[in-house]
Order: structure tokens, then sequence, then C-alpha cells
């Protein structure tokens, strides 16, 4: 009796590409930077170098090494200031430099809009692979917000570039020392940067990320650009409530210190007549609040969609007059851990409010 053939590598094609950044940006929760343009720079490299190989956590082998890599900065000032067609080469050889063996695969830091879907390009450009997991199952806007900081990994550096060609090598002494560092890196390179850092291996990896994210992001790409009733088929697909139907009435929003901050203010429409809803932002979504009471909270997901495309509108987009539906639903186990609470609940982003997982939570009568 013959022996199956083993499977063979699952590939990310051309046309997964619309669907990964449609589900990345609803994984954005309103941060992450906006995928239109990633989206045309992954489809062109994947015209020219072909399918990038998607590899499953279980299948890294005992030599690959795994990098980390993310846009970083304000979402507001990306959509204006295009990256540099070297930089992701740029970052991953002084990585190579540093470990002294070359990397096999990239790993979005976060799947959230820009952030996971441009990796696919960056890979397709070097040859290299995409692994099936992030280090959020969404976006966040703090490097101390990742999966391998609440499982404890320590980061051995980090390496940012800019549009120019600046290079900088990071060995603080933790991960929010990171954060400081290539903050201030970014502001100085004029709001935006390219970064690497936590490298990983099978043995690292392993309960130390977010798996099957890019997968996750591809189906829920899928069912809503195929969807006649998209906001419907989009809760349901994440298992997510709509927590409000209006029109964006008002906007708040800066640039300052790296960030996007401010809140978006809808008035609910038909059936949500009579509601306002207020949206706080910091580069993300982070806290729905109605009547004066919160109603979802980081790190519980949020994402704001287009009320008849279904696609997510990112923060630094959101404009006076659009049609817009609030969507809500429960994010990862481990951000609901001690560790992760502390890390990404609402007192992590200076609100004196406790985290109330959604769904155990009173929402309002109007979700759906």
């Amino acid at each position: 009796m013959s022996t199956p053939a083993p499977p063979l590598p699952r590939r990310i094609i051309r046309d997964d590409v619309a669907p990964l950044a449609a589900g990345a940006a609803i994984f954005g929760t309103g941060g992450g930077g906006a995928v239109h343009t990633p989206r045309l720079a992954v489809e062109a490299a994947i015209d020219r170098h072909g399918p990038v190989r998607l590899l499953g956590v279980d299948e890294l082998g005992p030599d690959d090494v795994v990098i980390t890599m993310s846009g970083i900065g304000a979402p507001s000032v990306g959509i204006e200031m295009l990256g540099a067609s070297v930089q992701a080469s740029t970052l991953l050889r002084e990585v190579e430099r540093l470990i002294d063996r070359p990397v096999s695969a990239i790993m979005a830091a976060e799947i959230g809009g820009s952030n996971g879907v441009a990796p696919v390009g960056w890979a397709a450009s070097s040859g290299l692979a995409v692994l099936d997991a992030d280090g959020m199952g969404r976006a966040f806007p703090k490097a101390t917000m990742i999966s391998m900081n609440v499982a404890g990994l320590p980061n051995e550096f980090a390496v940012n570039v800019d549009v120019v060609g600046n290079v900088s090598v990071l060995r603080t002494i933790d991960i929010a020392w990171l954060e400081r560092h290539a903050r201030a890196f970014t502001v100085a390179a004029g709001g935006v940067a390219l970064g690497a850092h936590y490298p990983l291996t099978a043995k690292t990896a392993k309960g130390a990320v977010i798996e099957r994210s890019v997968s996750r992001a591809i189906d829920v790409g899928r069912r809503l650009l195929a969807s006649a009733d998209p906001v419907a088929d989009v809760a349901d697909e994440l298992g997510a409530a709509i927590i409000g139907v209006g029109k964006v009435i008002d906007i708040e929003r800066i640039t300052d210190g790296g960030f996007t901050r401010g809140s978006v203010t809808i008035e609910g429409i038909g059936d949500d007549r009579g509601r306002l809803i207020r949206v706080e932002i910091q580069n993300e979504n982070l806290v729905v609040i109605e009547d004066g009471a919160v109603t979802v909270s980081v790190p519980d997901l949020i994402t704001v969609v287009d009320s008849e495309t279904g696609e997510a509108i990112s923060t630094e987009l959101l404009r006076f007059g659009q049609r817009v539906s609030v969507l809500a639903w429960a994010c990862d186990p481990l951000w609901r851990t001690e560790r992760g609470i502390e890390l990404t609940g609402p007192r992590a982003f200076g609100y004196d409010l406790d985290y109330a997982p959604f769904g155990a939570a009173v929402v309002t009568g109007a979700a759906r």
C-alpha cells in the first residue's frame, strides 16, 4: 500500500490579498493603518515574486527563525507618508547581522490593519514565509501590548528604520523602555517608521503568539466580500454584536506623541434613533460610552464599519456624515488574564475604570 503524499504547503496567492486586507481592517479595531495602499503593494509583490508560503507554528523547524515586524506611528501620518521600497530589506539585513543567522519567516506584530497585510509583501520580496500567527489578534498602539510580553518572553533587541534609511538598534532593559525609545525615533522620523523585534523559534513561539490569525483574517474578509448583507454576516462570522447604527456627527482627532488620539460621536438612525454613542480612540477604538456608561472597552474589540459595505473604517478615515455600524466582540482569552488586563485594559490607557468582559457586562438593548 502506497504512503499518502504529504499535504502541499499552504500559500498566500494574489486572490487571497483582498480578503486578507478586508479581514485585517476588521481586526484592526480602527488602528494598524489603512489597508488600501499595502494591499496594492502586496499584490504587486506577489505578481513579481510569486505566492508566499504560510507556515503554522507547528510547522516551524529547529533551525527556523521568525522575526516580528510592523509599522510604527500615527495612522493619520501613514496615509500621507509612504514607506521606502528598501525599508523592509534594510530592516531584515540588520536583524540577520544581529542574530548571525538567516531569517526564515516574518510574523505580523498585529493582524489588525495595514500591519496585518504588509508583512506578506515584505515576505514575497525577500523570499521568506509568513507565520500564520501574530502578537495581538487585533491591533494595539503600544509595543508593550503584545502576546510575547504577556507570556514573559524577553525581548533581546529591536531595530527601527525610517523612510530615509536611518537605522536604530535598541537594547532596552525592558519592553516598556523599548516603547519610549521606539516612539521617540518614530516622532523624529516624521511620525512613521518600520520596526522589528522579538525573534522567535519553534520553541519560543508556541504558547506565546496568537495562532491562525492570518487564516482567520482571510476567512472573515472572504465572507465580507461575498456577502449581500455584509454587516450582519461579518458580525455572525466574528460572534460580534452590532451595538449601534447611525451617522458620524462629530470627530475630535489630533496627532500627539506618535499616536492619533480623539473621539467620534455617532447619532443613532433607524431603530437606534435618539441614541448617542461616543467612541474614544488612541490609534484604535478603545472605549464605547453611551449615556455616561461604558458599554465596551479594551481589550475587547470595537470596530466601526460602513453600514452599506461592511468594510471597516480606520480612525484616521472617519468623516462627518458617514453612515456606520459599531461592532463589538470578545478578545482572545490571553488578554483576559490578569497580566493581559494589566497591559491592555482601560487603566492601561488612563481610564479610571475596571475592565468588564464584553458579554458579561450589561450591553444596551439595541445590541443585536
